[in-house]
Parts: C-alpha cells; structure tokens; sequence
C-alpha cells in the first residue's frame, strides 16, 4: 500500500495497492479512493499494467496517473480512462505545478555510446568503449540518464494534452534527478508556478565518481535562468521544498563531503536575504521527507531515532517535538497535513504499509486501510522484544528478537543472527521483502537483529565508528549478541546470514569465530577490500570507508 494523496476538498483519499503474481514472476499495482475516514473503499483500477504516480486534478472529479510511461486521465471512479500525453521514449514521473497549468516529468536523454551505435550491424552485440567514469549504476551501464521537462497541460472542453516539455538542463550531462536513487522529491514547484527548486550534482566524468556534492539551484521557469543557493555547502544538498507563501526553501544537507552517511541536516533560507538557518541543531539524528506545515509556522520531517523511524515537528527557531512515541513500535512514512492530524503510512517488522491518520496532538494512529488483513487473518502470529546488550566497550546495544509464534521458552530452537549492509543501515521497524525476518521466524527460527556500531539512528558518532573499521568493533558488538543470546537455554544451533556489507561480515565470521556458528549464508558480500576499489562505480565509497585508495594506505 503506497502513496496516499488527499482529495482538494480534504474528503477522500487515493492510494494504490501492488499485487504479486508468483506465477507470472510480476506485480501490478491499482488504484483505490476511500473516504477520508477510511469508509467507502474501492478499486477504480482493473489494469493488466500498473497505475503509478497518482493525482487530483482540478476539483477532484478527475485522476492523472502513469501507465506504460504516458500520463493518463480518468473520472474519479476509474471510468473514461485516456492518454494525456505522448512523450518520446516515455516518462518515469510527475508532479503538477500547484495551478495545475504546468507539468514536470522525468525523462531519460541520451548519455553514452551504445554498443548497437558502434556495431549496428551487431544488434545483440554488448561491446562497449569505456574511457571514463561514471559508467555504471548498480546493475546498469549508463547509456541514458535523466533529465526533467516542464510541459504545459492544455484543456480543450473536458479534455486534456500534456505535449513535449522544455528539458531545465538541456544540453548536460547532469543527472536530474539524481541516479540510482533520486525522484522528484528532488524537485519542488515555487507556490506561483514560477520557479523550480533542485537538487543536481553538476559535474559529470571521475570527478562525479569521486563526489557527493549536489546543490539546491533555484530555476526561473520562464527565462530559463539559474542560481546555486548552497555553493560552499560540498555534501549532499537534497530534498527542496518551498514554503506555501513562496519565501523560503527548505531542504536537507550533509556537513562532509565523500560521506553518504553524515547527519542529515534539516536547513531554510529566506529567498529575499539568503539567510541559512538550520533547525535541527542539536538533534543527533537524520532528518528526512520534510514538510511545510500548512500555515508555514515550521516543518514535518522523519527520523531514525533509536531504531524507530518517527514522525517530528519543527519550529522556525528549531524547537523539535516528538510526534509518534518511542512506545509504538512502527516506523513511519512521509507525511501529508490534513487539519489535526497527518496522512501517512505505517508499517513494521510484522506486517507492511498500511495507510493511517496520526493525531499531531498526541502521536496516536488510526489504520485506514486493511488491504492486508485477509491474509494476516491465517497466519500466527510471532513475537517481538526489545533487548540492550552490553558491548565490549561498555556501551549499550539495541538489538531486535523475534521469536516464532507459538515459543515455548522449555524447548531449543535454531537461532539465526542477522548482519545488516551498508554498513551504516538501520534495523529499525522497517518491511521488507528481501530479508524478511516474519518469514524466517515462521520458519521456526529465533532472529537476533544487533544495531552494531555503524548503524544509523543512535547519534552520528556511533553511526561513523564502522568507517575504516570494519573487522573491528562491528564484530565485537555481533558477538556480543550471539553470546548474550547463548546464554538462554532456548537457543540452539547458531546461523548467520547477511548481503554487501552483512556478506563482509558473515566471511569475517566464518574465519574469525568459526566454532560460534553452526552455519552461514552470505549474499552479495564484499570479499576483497582492493578489488572493490578496483570495481565499485561510486569512487566516494570505498575513498570515505577505507581512508583512500589501497596504494596510499
């Protein structure tokens, strides 16, 4: 269940919901629209494609949506379904000026040579000629790259046309949003529907591989013009958002250069002085998806704090309050305001989004949706506990148990430890269908999930205290786990699993305490620190974590 959007009249929301096929190794996501108060579900989709990207257009009597990389529109029940726009190649995404006369799409724009360029007689062929960095992102060679257009959206009668846009970047080689990971949360629309606000690292080659330093520009959508509004700031500059009354930008920032993983800052500057503020001083976590309130009085945002990402609130003297308490145990998704209480998502170890409403009085939630309650009905149901066990150093650890339904604490159960990646990734309250630790508890596993040293969301020192040190007290604090767990009578045989850097780990474990561990499974692992130097695309990584190139070490 995903991206909630309230009607203009504040009665309905629409959301969509993504089914699986095992058989046919492919998901489809639908539309619904349910009142407000989480009555009157329907489903006004029926596609053999999925429906994503989904917005009210104008009074609320019409949908846009994304299907087979066009925008389409349809009557708010699902009915009269058309394309709007026939964009070259197909769009990935959009977002509506707030007048709804403009729109911003991401489009993908010629970067490389392809092999086909260079044998176009070969037309299966995959040679490639690579002179220069970046020439990959994860698991694709860069052939395109994105840009993002601003196309009108014309109406004749009850119709709509949405034609070729206006590329902002037109001409570079900049990335816009930013690969692999970026949408158009980078982007923001100005109020009036004059100005963009961005965020793009604009330098291309090895001096892209090696950086992490993209900026906030301010975009004038009607000469073309732009400016840098956080030059001198040279880590991450991301996530733009201007205040309803147009004066002010706010946006998230990294303080270190090359580090992806610094403290994620929360900062506004006054478009008229160029004044910078950061309202997050003092709080030793990382903020994320901020909002303006609706009054602009000051911000929404996220944060991992303690294992729990939780819903804040910020003044604009940078007073921070706590929405959701540290009691529930859920992590919580971006936010929308709707009078006295904030639409979002809501999900947890146990079980995935749900749409709820959050009172912003006292941090409760009422569930919205139950897209998943069929299915929960036949399952049992496992256990959850909360665990601070005592590091080698003297510290503490937050470290997750989940026990198989229906424990019995007189008999011995396989136990498997869980080493997380990259490095610095949080086991908070999160869902997931790569490692999910429910299903392996159904198994009839006990898993031990330790935030060791690196993990996000327990302050920024214990977040950089992996960093060129991975064999180090990373490890210490797993096995402190592992013995701590070892000592209740319940826990049997010892396994351990772990991918990227919980791979790394796992291999470590296996030649450094072999004799604690009855099995291993590793995925995707780093193996050999010099050839991950010699392979990786995004030179900043191993520069940051191993302290530079392994011939300068």
């Amino acid at each position: 269940v995903s991206d909630p959007q309230i009607s203009p009249d504040g009665s309905r929301i629409l959301y969509g919901v993504t089914y699986t096929s095992i058989e046919e190794n492919r998901s489809v996501r639908q539309l619904y629209v349910m009142n407000s108060d989480g009555s009157g579900n329907c489903q006004i989709t029926h596609f053999t494609s999925s429906a994503n990207n989904a917005r009210w257009f104008g009074d609320g009597s019409t949908i846009l949506y994304l299907r087979d990389g066009q925008i389409w529109s349809m009557k708010a029940d699902g009915t009269g379904s058309r394309k709007v726009s026939d964009i070259p190649g197909g769009i990935s995404e959009f977002k509506l000026s707030p007048d709804q006369t403009k729109v911003m799409y991401i489009a993908q724009v010629q970067y490389a040579t392809k092999p086909t360029d260079l044998y176009p007689d070969l037309p299966k062929s995959s040679g490639r000629e690579i002179d220069d960095l970046m020439y990959r992102h994860w698991d694709c060679f860069v052939e395109t790259i994105p840009h993002t257009f601003v196309a009108d959206v014309t109406r004749s009668g009850k119709s709509l046309k949405v034609a070729p846009g206006k590329d902002i970047i037109e001409g570079t080689k900049f990335e816009l949003p930013t690969l692999p990971f970026g949408g158009l949360e980078q982007l923001s629309w100005s109020p009036d529907g004059t100005r963009i606000a961005y965020a793009c690292r604009k330098v291309t080659g090895k001096e892209y591989a090696f950086s992490t330093d993209t900026d906030i520009y301010l975009y004038n959508v009607a000469d073309g013009t732009c400016e840098n509004l956080t030059d001198g700031m040279d880590g991450y500059d991301t996530d733009p958002v201007f205040s309803p009354d147009g004066k002010s930008i706010a946006w998230l920032s990294m303080e270190r250069a090359g580090f992806e993983a610094d403290r994620t800052r929360l900062f506004v500057i006054d478009l008229a002085t160029r004044r910078m503020k950061e309202l997050t001083v003092g709080f030793d976590h990382g903020a994320m998806s901020p909002v303006w309130k609706a009054d602009g009085s000051g911000l929404y945002f996220n944060a991992l704090a303690f294992a729990l990402q939780a819903i804040f609130s910020v003044d604009l003297e940078g007073n921070i309050t706590r929405i959701t308490p540290d009691d529930l145990w859920y992590d919580f998704g971006a936010v929308k305001e709707d009078g006295d209480r904030l639409i979002t998502t809501c999900q947890s170890m146990s079980r995935p989004d749900e749409i709820v409403a959050v009172s912003i009085a006292d941090g409760s939630f009422e569930t919205l949706t139950h897209e998943n309650d069929d299915i929960y009905a036949q399952l049992a149901q496992e256990t959850y506990e909360l665990r601070w066990i005592p590091t080698t150093d003297g510290l503490k650890m937050l470290t997750w148990v989940v026990y198989p339904a229906g424990f019995d604490s007189t008999k011995v159960y396989p136990t498997m430890l869980f080493c997380t990646g990259g490095p610095q990734q949080c086991l908070s309250q999160s869902w997931s269908t790569r490692w999910n630790f429910k299903l392996m508890a159904s198994q009839g596993y006990i898993v031990i999930l330790p935030n060791r040293r690196g993990t996000m969301s327990f302050g920024q020192k214990w977040c950089d205290d992996v960093s060129k040190d991975y064999a180090g007290q990373c490890i210490d604090d797993y096995m402190s786990a592992v013995y701590e767990m070892k000592k209740e009578p319940y826990v049997g045989k010892m396994g351990a699993s772990g991918a990227s850097f919980g791979g790394y780990s796992i291999y470590y474990l296996a030649g450094a305490h072999p004799d604690d561990f009855d099995a291993f499974l590793a995925h995707a692992g780093i193996f050999n620190q010099e050839q991950m130097y010699m392979m990786t695309e995004e030179m900043w990584f191993p520069q940051w974590e191993n302290g530079g190139a392994p011939w300068d070490l």
